[in-house]
């Protein structure tokens, strides 16, 4: 946070969260694999909580996307567009560590995939890929819909604070 204001989503940042968690995906499958143990794969269950998650999130940014784009026959309470601003931004978060987790993790069975013999971890790994990514997407796309566009924002700021601030990539939310 800086002054204030929330951070847009960077896509760097959230490539680095992803390779940070394949990179540890990869030591963890390592060390599991030398003690004997299993590979450490998130059960099917957690899919389903990921699905609560993303479906609680499109439903606040749905509201606040109504909202934004005209649909305003009752008040925006702020604080609930703030936080489903962040709670968007979380979701993109952990959908980029839960898909890289479970790419390092891919890349270490990659053998096993390639040959065709997919055993119960391979397709938990593809699945929650799969929903990791499904995770990212939605937070991304939810984030997105709590900007203000730039035509609805404060009249009175400065034509040059307004400029630098859009240089600078910061945004206004809802």
């Amino acid at each position: 946070m800086n002054n204030g204001t929330l951070h847009i989503l960077r896509p760097l940042w959230l490539l680095l969260v992803a390779g940070a968690g394949a990179v540890l995906a990869v030591l963890a499958t390592l060390l599991s694999q030398r003690l004997g143990g299993a590979t450490p794969v998130l059960p099917l269950s957690s899919l389903a909580s990921m699905g609560i998650i993303v479906l609680f999130t499109v439903v606040l940014g749905l509201s606040v996307r109504r909202w934004r784009n005209g649909k305003r026959d009752r008040e925006l309470n702020p604080i609930l567009a703030a936080r489903t601003a962040i709670l968007a931004q979380a979701c993109a978060y952990a959908g980029a560590l839960l898909a890289g987790w479970h790419v390092g993790i891919g890349a270490m069975i990659l053998t096993d995939l390639l040959a065709g013999a997919l055993t119960g971890t391979g397709w938990r790994t593809l699945a929650l890929i799969a929903g990791g990514i499904v995770m990212l997407v939605v937070g991304i796309v939810v984030e997105r819909f709590c900007r203000i566009p730039p035509e609805d924002g404060p009249p009175s700021e400065p034509h040059d604070e307004l400029r630098q601030r859009k240089s600078s990539g910061e945004g206004e939310y809802a």
